[in-house]
């Protein structure tokens, strides 16, 4: 494991070795935003409903670009799934919005 974060909803959720080497290869240029990542998880703008029980933390970075941080939990714990940039909020705005 190479960090814990508090989610919103005071859950620890893990980044794995395994799910950072996924991000890298995915979207190596999130490669300088492990930092960022967590930080997305642990303060986000607005946490959105994924289409399979996964979550979405979001935070907008520059504006009009977004750092998405896809992420599971229950009541225990969680873990992040995957993080990507994207521009297209109108995309994010069609999900269903969970918090605040």
């Amino acid at each position: 494991m190479l960090a814990t974060v508090k989610s919103i909803n005071n859950v620890s959720i893990r980044l794995t070795k395994e799910r950072w080497e996924h991000v890298l290869e995915e979207h190596g240029e999130l490669a300088q935003s492990r930092q960022s990542i967590l930080d997305t998880v642990a303060n986000p703008s607005r946490v959105l409903a994924g289409g399979a029980g996964e979550l979405f933390a979001i935070k907008e970075i520059q504006p009009g670009k977004w750092l998405v941080v896809v992420y599971r939990e229950d009541d225990k714990d969680g873990f992040i799934i995957t993080a990507f940039l994207t521009r297209r909020e109108q995309s994010l705005n069609r999900r269903k919005q969970l918090w605040p």
